[in-house]
């Protein structure tokens, strides 16, 4: 099963063979900020991104909560180009900036999420619903 590297900006580190890196400015990056979390009074603002990203994937404009694309400064997320990039993903390791969680703690990140997806079965909506219920699960 592959795994989630947290990509490090330290002198020497070395992105493994095999990894893709899935942090912004990617692709894949996450278009929720921890920062505007912080900035609307969330509780738990890396939780709150994660859980909006898998989301976003999961239902995309239905109900009108989210946009098919965000722009975050001259970078565009768009929710089909991560969808249609899962193939790619399928089997590697991921990395991105978060922190790795701690032993029996769930891994608050959307590399996280991304991982279930391109590993699963094909099944968006069942792999999302189980990610975000785990996440939701883990906060109380």
């Amino acid at each position: 099963m592959p795994n989630r590297i947290q990509r490090k900006r330290t002198r020497g580190w070395r992105k493994p063979d095999d990894c893709v890196i899935v942090s912004r400015p990617s692709r894949y990056g996450n278009p929720f900020t921890i920062q505007d979390a912080i900035d609307a009074d969330f509780d738990d603002p890396r939780r709150t991104v994660v859980v909006n990203f898998a989301e976003w994937l999961r239902v995309g404009t239905a109900g009108g909560w989210y946009e098919q694309t965000y722009r975050l400064g001259r970078q565009t997320l768009d929710r089909r180009m991560i969808l249609d990039g899962l193939p790619d993903l399928r089997g590697r390791d991921l990395a991105c900036t978060c922190p790795l969680p701690e032993a029996g703690q769930p891994d608050v990140c959307h590399a996280a999420v991304l991982l279930a997806l391109a590993n699963s079965d094909g099944d968006l909506n069942g792999v999302l619903s189980e990610v975000t219920s785990r996440l939701y699960r883990a906060e109380s």
